[in-house]
């Protein structure tokens, strides 16, 4: 897949000179709708025998237009994660813009004569909600009048699930919650983070559950307070186990989150290692115990939920 990075104003120069069927959208997490609008682009891509392209941007459109929220420091799919999803998909060239002012300042008439056209679309293909400026003037109802005839339109319809939108902020409002079960099925994939193992205060070890200590980038979305079935990626191996986000409050108040993940039949120094975490199931939220011998035989019996869970899952992953 090729990748071309641009800053506005667009220099021509960039863009090789053929036609493209162009999905648009800012695609954060790539879930469910999002993959509706891309295999639509995909399948007309096809019956034009063109390149399927995405247009996409480098960081949130709201870092431009008011002051960032917490929210809005973090990401279901970074870039690179980002990029990966959309080769699955089989898209053949992305258009990654810088989003700045500068670019936001543009009328919609100047966006879509400047890069939609500039780009050689043939047909633009994005959701029913996708605006590419102001919402009153940017919309995909008006968008063929900004086309002036140059290139089709087409609008994806909204993809539901449980009666509801599939969205980003749906998908995050869940993972705030712990629904891991939810997030990975309105993203259609099981989702994964990043992070590095560090030291922690090793009382797993202690209690006979030593785990990983994964200190998360803050620009990712991790799940909300609880336990959870997981896999950790270390190297080119994916070793399952179950994971701790949470303050361990049996062993005290007012302690910061950490993430904390117990490996099953492994042994071996993880520190300073990369990885990656993907997230499967909720087991259960967290729990003040009465000292350690009630918190130990807890985690027997998510250990052994944690294993039942994934010889179940065996030959899905």
């Amino acid at each position: 897949m090729e990748v071309i990075r641009i800053h506005h104003p667009l220099d021509s120069r960039q863009i090789p000179d053929e036609p493209v069927v162009l999905a648009m959208g800012f695609f954060d997490g790539v879930h469910l709708g999002h993959q509706a609008v891309i295999e639509r682009a995909k399948t007309i891509a096809q019956a034009k025998g063109v390149k399927l392209a995405v247009l996409t941007y480098d960081h949130h459109p709201a870092l431009v237009y008011r002051p960032l929220e917490a929210d809005d420091r973090k990401y279901l799919s970074t870039t690179a994660r980002k990029l990966h999803q959309l080769d699955r998909l089989g898209v053949d060239r992305v258009f990654l813009v810088n989003y700045t002012g500068e670019f936001a300042a543009q009328t919609p008439q100047e966006f879509v004569d400047h890069y939609l056209v500039g780009f050689h679309t043939v047909v633009a293909v994005a959701g029913f909600d996708h605006t590419y400026g102001k919402k009153a003037v940017a919309t995909m109802a008006l968008l063929p009048k900004y086309a002036q005839g140059r290139f089709e339109v087409v609008t994806v319809a909204e993809e539901a699930s449980g009666h509801e939108k599939i969205s980003s902020s749906r998908i995050r409002q869940a993972m705030k919650a712990g629904n891991i079960d939810t997030v990975n099925q309105l993203l259609g994939y099981t989702y994964r983070s990043n992070g590095l193992v560090v030291h922690g205060e090793a009382r797993g070890r202690a209690i006979g559950y030593p785990t990983a200590n994964v200190m998360t980038p803050e620009n990712e979305w991790i799940p909300g307070i609880g336990i959870y079935t997981a896999r950790l990626k270390v190297g080119a191996i994916w070793y399952p186990g179950m994971v701790s986000v949470g303050r361990n409050v049996t062993f005290g108040d007012d302690r910061p989150i950490t993430v904390e993940m117990n490996l099953l039949d492994f042994q071996g120094n993880l520190y300073g290692e990369p990885v990656e975490v993907e997230w499967h199931h909720r087991l259960r939220g967290e729990v003040k115990f009465d000292g350690v011998e009630p918190l130990v035989a807890q985690l027997k019996q998510d250990e052994a939920a944690t294993r039942k869970y994934f010889q179940g899952v065996a030959n899905k992953i």
